[in-house]
């Protein structure tokens, strides 16, 4: 098949703007049918938590086929899979589908269709958002957003995948802001137990609790003049989530164990790798402070999703090495090896397996196969920034306290996941983040 021209493409209508069709994709069954919409960043159709649409179907793959809206028309493409991607019964690597044409994988009916009149998509003239590089469409288009509501005093959510830059992201949008003369505060809310959240986010004084020896200032009043980053915010307790509402509406706030209201001026940013509006459904995240929050909301595509920025990521590694580096330095045809890696730990993975390269060359495509998990002998905590250093402590943490949890329960994900006290879909990105094996539920 090929595209003709009346089907739906991207189209340039200047060099900072596209129009785009507006489509959805639909995964049908006998019993059900999922749709997502489809722009300029692609829809991954599979078994997987971390698909777009998530199939439930023994013969769909984890990572089944892939739709992109291009230039040329809506390009679908097996990834690989086990039992194929079909048109009109025919196998197929990779076609233009056009709408009301049926795709067929599994048991399951696939197909595009035109949902409304096309848009025009704003894109940035930069590649490039404060220290945050891309120039994919789907990153100037977001780049193109965060230009516009950056300087505003609009509270952002920041949707995404672990490890595709959210906190460059908001230390970009604090930058760009009327208050980056003020400070940058930063809570990982799932890094903080549940019960020190509240103490974290708006301080205490001496004797609220044991341990509390002095007064101390929350993050949202040092904050103060200045942008407070919340990081995946889908884990704030529920029973917090009102008190943060409040504070947010009144611009006051107590210390714990105080009864004295004291001002605040901070911007907040906030980022999740959970969909909101499920946990809002679920009762497990106020709606009322959601519709606080997210007055804008930006999807962070995962870098499987933007592949061509990956050669512009490289460069910016290999620049930030002691000393600078080039991609001389690198083994041959490490760039088309990383171009083939689907990169489910995104842009820290990336940067990691390029440190690898750098360190064992030798290795060549084993590295992009099998990358080493941070905190191996090739990269000691101790000779790291903090935040790095950090990161790979959790990381090497995470992966232990995973492993064993799935051995107790017999490689059960639902079983593990229960004992942990989260999600399945979370436990399954962590599985595949760590490159644990596992039976399925």
């Amino acid at each position: 098949m090929t595209a003709s021209s009346d089907g739906p493409t991207l189209t340039a209508i200047r060099r900072d703007a596209l129009q785009v069709p507006s489509l959805r994709v639909a995964v049908a069954t006998d019993t059900e049918q999922i749709e997502a919409p489809l722009a300029v960043t692609p829809v991954v159709v599979g078994t997987s938590a971390d698909c777009d649409l998530v199939v439930r179907d023994s013969r769909v793959s984890r990572r089944h086929c892939q739709l992109a809206l291009t230039e040329r028309g809506v390009v679908l493409k097996d990834l690989d899979s086990k039992n194929g991607t079909f048109v009109r019964e025919v196998p197929i690597r990779e076609v233009i589908l056009h709408p009301g044409v049926p795709a067929t994988i599994g048991s399951c009916r696939l197909g595009v269709a035109v949902v409304g009149e096309p848009t025009v998509l704003p894109l940035s003239k930069l590649p490039r958002f404060g220290e945050a590089l891309g120039a994919s469409l789907a990153m100037r288009a977001l780049f193109a957003t965060l230009e516009r509501t950056a300087p505003t005093e609009a509270t952002i959510v920041l949707l995404g995948e672990s490890g595709t830059g959210k906190e460059l992201l908001a230390r970009a949008i604090h930058d760009a802001s009327a208050r980056k003369s003020g400070p940058f505060e930063v809570l990982d809310c799932s890094a903080v137990a549940p019960s020190l959240v509240e103490a974290e986010l708006f301080g205490h004084v001496r004797g609220a609790f044991t341990g509390a020896v002095s007064h101390r200032a929350g993050l949202l009043e040092q904050a103060h003049g200045g942008t407070l980053f919340l990081d995946e915010l889908g884990e704030l307790p529920l029973e917090l989530q009102p008190k943060l509402l409040r504070a947010l509406e009144s611009h006051q706030l107590r210390r714990v164990g105080s009864n004295d209201w004291r001002s605040f001026d901070a911007r907040l940013v906030a980022a999740t790798h959970r969909d909101l509006r499920s946990q809002v459904s679920a009762g497990t995240f106020r709606q009322d402070l959601f519709y606080r929050i997210a007055m804008v909301e930006v999807r962070v595509p995962p870098l499987r999703a933007r592949k061509d920025d990956i050669p512009l990521l490289v460069e910016r590694f290999l620049a930030s090495q002691t000393p600078p580096r080039g991609l001389a330095d690198l083994p041959p045809n490490a760039v088309a090896l990383l171009m083939g890696h689907d990169w489910p730990g995104n842009v820290r993975e990336l940067r990691n397996t390029v440190s690898r390269l750098l360190l064992f060359p030798e290795i060549g495509g084993d590295a992009i196969e099998r990358p080493a998990r941070p905190g191996g002998p090739e990269q000691s905590p101790d000779q790291l920034p903090l935040r790095e250093a950090r990161a790979i402590v959790i990381d090497q943490f995470e992966r232990a306290y995973i492993a064993s949890a799935l051995r107790k329960h017999g490689g059960k994900v639902a079983r593990a996941a229960e004992a942990l006290g989260i999600s399945r879909q979370l436990l399954y990105r962590m599985l595949d983040q760590y490159g644990l094996a596992r039976d399925d539920p």
